[in-house]
């Protein structure tokens, strides 16, 4: 099963495609900021265990390809780089807390695919070729009592 990573429990590959964005667009990430801001989210992202595939970080905006463990859900995965990075770059860089008087380096939102190797299609098919039985049934029982 070459591709997959294991934990004590499971194996798994999953990965997501994870864009945010700086609160009203604003174009701050660059130089040190942006540099600063990659090694934040690398930080980040190593102490829970999530892999970096690709990722990049662009003026107003962080685009990231990310292998996750099936215990972590996307929204907390965001949630904690949003947060951890917003929180030590306002403190580490001054003039952000002029620019971000809220203290919310990152706007609300933010876009989450998931990415893999398997189509839908070819879920479907490994599922309703189980057993031989009724094909119109969504939800099968392969042993009929």
């Amino acid at each position: 099963m070459e591709g997959y990573q294991k934990n004590s429990h499971a194996v798994y590959d999953i990965k997501y495609h994870v864009i945010w964005v700086t609160k009203y667009r604003y174009q701050i990430l660059k130089g040190q900021l942006a540099v600063r801001t990659r090694e934040l989210i690398r930080q980040g992202c190593e102490a829970r265990r999530i892999g970096i595939l690709q990722g990049s970080v662009g003026k107003e905006h962080i685009h990231l390809l990310l292998s996750c463990p099936p215990s972590l859900a996307p929204s907390k995965v965001v949630q904690y780089l949003k947060g951890r990075s917003s929180r030590l770059l306002q403190e580490e860089f001054p003039e952000l807390k002029k620019r971000y008087w809220g203290q919310h380096l990152w706007a609300r939102g933010y876009f989450c695919a998931t990415v893999g190797n398997v189509t839908e299609e070819m879920i479907r098919n490994y599922i309703a070729n189980q057993f031989s039985g009724e094909k119109n049934e969504i939800f099968k029982i392969e042993d009929e009592f």
